[in-house]
């Protein structure tokens, strides 16, 4: 009787080279461009529809976490390694990058959410929208 093989989870070289390219840029977060390029530059081009379906498989088996920070950028992917999910993301929308905002602070602005409004945040989704400090010192020499 034949075996049903649809669970089976199989390795493949391009799979191998995109969680190592995640790997080797923990704590960034990357864009399908972002690892095509990586992979073009270290010698081993991955096509785009691999990369979409690997870093997909990556995103279902929760290694790597998937933002969708607008309607306009590409979606970022970042690897789960380095505890991202513990922190939550500022988005500068003058330059478009994503930085952690991991303290006290905003530890302490997740308990008071959750202890005066009966609501657990999801920080790993959490994303504060302005301008950057850089954006910011930039603006102000034009």
């Amino acid at each position: 009787m034949p075996q049903n093989n649809a669970s089976v989870t199989y390795k493949t070289k391009q799979g191998t080279l995109v969680l190592e390219c995640f790997k080797k840029n923990k704590g960034v977060h990357l864009t399908i461009d972002d690892i095509s390029s990586f992979l073009k530059n270290s010698g081993t081009p991955v096509g785009t529809s691999t990369i979409y379906r690997q870093v997909q498989k990556l995103v279902d088996e929760a290694v790597v976490t998937k933002y969708n920070l607008d309607n306009e950028s590409s979606c970022c992917y970042q690897y789960n390694g380095d505890n991202c999910k513990m922190h939550f993301h500022l988005k500068c929308t003058v330059c478009m990058e994503l930085i952690h905002a991991s303290c006290e602070f905003m530890e302490s602005v997740e308990g008071h959410i959750f202890s005066h409004h009966g609501f657990k945040v999801d920080n790993s989704r959490t994303v504060f929208y302005g301008i950057c400090q850089n954006c910011l010192r930039n603006s102000k020499k034009i």
